[in-house]
């Protein structure tokens, strides 16, 4: 079994605030975003688990590398970590929630409790670069 869970997230802040999802069934946020596919680029990923999420087309021009972090998985043994691949880019479409997601929600700094342990470095970071309310 993998001790390394590797995902590609989309950091979308608009007005200091983060876009946030929620899975059907479960009670904490991350940010939008999944497990590559074998043979997929992280610009694949990220466009076709955006698409699937959230019913938006992320435009690939538009991609830029934000920060890959780590952190224990939420709701995984111990010692299975998480890396998170993340990135902005723009999008056409309208957000609406897809197929597992059952809730968008923009979250803020004060929500650091509500999401995911490799959420919440995000967090930190965003926090730091004053791009938070």
């Amino acid at each position: 079994m993998p001790t390394i869970v590797d995902k590609i997230a989309w950091i979308h802040v608009v007005d200091g605030q983060l876009l946030c999802a929620r899975s059907k069934g479960k009670d904490i946020y991350y940010i939008p975003g999944g497990k590559r596919d074998p043979g997929e680029t992280d610009t694949d990923t990220l466009i076709r688990e955006i698409e699937e999420e959230l019913s938006v087309r992320i435009k690939p021009e538009s991609i830029s590398h934000f920060g890959t972090f780590e952190a224990q998985a939420h709701d995984k043994s111990e010692g299975v970590k998480v890396k998170m691949t993340c990135y902005t880019a723009d999008f056409e479409g309208e957000l609406e929630p897809a197929s597992e997601i059952d809730e968008l929600v923009w979250l803020t700094y004060k929500d650091l409790d509500r999401v995911s342990p490799v959420s919440q470095i995000i967090f930190e970071k965003l926090h730091e670069m004053k791009l938070f309310v």
